[in-house]
């Protein structure tokens, strides 16, 4: 039986490493010249960059087991938040102590007026949480920035424990003193100390056979065999897919009309990055934080307090990330970097003069949305690919919000499938 694993980022590479482990034979075929997916490093001189923010906060016991095994410093998850020049702690709404107390009492009774029902969509489930004010002042504002959607436009299906549900004890006490409470989803975050996040899965890397620089461009459902853009030809007796929902049915011959439609309806963000190096250590103590002011970046944080082993000795690094909805233009490169080396400076984290390198380059695919009826769609979609036995996994694959522990499971679920057949 030869197995064909499509898209080498953390799904297809556990799939494959636990397919290999079970014994079967399987190749996994990656479009680009490395392997890791967004979990991938990339390099500007000597400083290293992830492909956006990782930190690993995973509490499954199995993930644990593969990641633990590389040694990784432990990060109190304690994020910022920049509005105009003044930091406060995140969630907002709980940490208001540093605003002017007549934008307190404007936000919180706000707040204690706020609607107790709200419509199926996530601007009225923020104005439901938060009140009116807060809500358009912090999260609806930010929806733009992150998913470049409105927030009306948005169902309530992703958010989980993502966002921190108001309380009122919490929103006063935050408000009336400083305080260091951890309201965030995790207790612990994790990053290696070598290598950067992809490290902890270098170890299943090891046990698989990639095949880089292999773009699938064709894939025949009769004749179980996929074409690659340098004229390859493989067959397969089954094949799980990492690669995005919407590239996949593009690349499948005679697919029927209303399967593409559903897929080329799925939207996502690209994400624009904008890495920094510096020539000493800056001015920035937050190992993230969130930017709700007149920045162009949703949110920023810096390699180098997630390891020193990101940048060279005595300097230090920040990341930026600008997102764009897929059907959208991309933005001007020249006013994404003019955008940020003029924050850095306003905001104090900087001089001008200590700036080595802005370095650019975008992610396709950032996050899926979850605009409405993007669910029934997406299953549409899957329901049409299970049918002619195409088992699909990871963030894109099964285009769904997924955590990179969760990418790695979904990977692993992919290839379960195919041993318990």
């Amino acid at each position: 039986m030869n197995i064909v694993v499509l898209g080498a980022g953390v799904a297809g590479i556990s799939a494959t490493y636990h397919l290999s482990r079970n014994k079967f034979k399987v190749t996994c075929y990656e479009s680009s010249n490395i392997a890791g997916g967004l979990l991938a490093p990339f390099f500007v001189g000597d400083f290293r960059f992830d492909h956006a923010v990782h930190l690993s906060f995973t509490k499954d016991k199995y993930v644990r087991s593969l990641f633990d095994n590389v040694k990784y410093y432990k990060h109190k998850p304690d994020p910022y938040c920049y509005e105009n020049e003044t930091w406060l702690r995140h969630p907002v709404q709980n940490n208001l102590f540093p605003l002017p107390t007549e934008e307190k009492v404007e936000l919180i009774s706000s707040f204690c007026k706020a609607p107790k029902n709200y419509n199926d969509n996530y601007q009225s489930w923020l104005i439901s949480q938060y009140g009116q004010k807060i809500a358009e002042r912090y999260p609806i504002k930010y929806t733009q920035k992150y998913w470049s959607i409105d927030a009306d436009k948005l169902s309530l299906t992703w958010i989980g424990n993502r966002l921190r549900k108001a309380n009122l004890a919490e929103i006063l006490y935050g408000a009336l003193e400083p305080r260091y409470d951890n309201h965030y989803y995790a207790d612990e975050m994790r990053y290696p100390t070598e290598g950067g996040y992809f490290s902890f899965i270098k170890p299943m890397v090891t046990e698989c056979d990639i095949h880089l620089d292999k773009k699938a461009i064709e894939l025949d459902l009769i004749s179980k065999k996929v074409k690659f853009h340098d004229g390859d030809i493989v067959a397969y007796d089954n094949i799980i897919s990492a690669i995005p929902l919407p590239e996949l049915v593009g690349i499948i011959n005679d697919v029927p009309e209303d399967v593409k439609k559903a897929a080329e309806s799925l939207l996502y963000t690209k994400v624009d990055l904008l890495s920094i190096g510096f020539s000493r250590e800056i001015n920035n103590k937050y190992l993230w934080f969130y930017i709700y002011d007149d920045c162009v970046a949703a949110r920023a944080y810096s390699p180098s307090l997630k390891s020193p082993d990101a940048v060279p000795k005595g300097c230090s690094s920040l990341q930026f990330e600008v997102y764009t909805l897929s059907t959208k233009s991309n933005p001007d490169i020249s006013i994404l970097i003019e955008n940020i080396r003029n924050y850095l400076i306003k905001s104090k984290i900087c001089n001008e003069s200590d700036i080595l390198f802005i370095d650019h380059r975008q992610l396709k695919y950032g996050n899926v949305v979850y605009d409405h009826g993007m669910e029934e769609r997406r299953q549409f979609v899957l329901d049409f690919l299970k049918e002619n036995n195409i088992e699909t996994c990871g963030r894109f694959g099964e285009w769904s919000y997924l955590w990179s522990d969760q990418a790695l499971l979904s990977g692993k679920d992919a290839a379960n499938r195919i041993i318990n057949r």
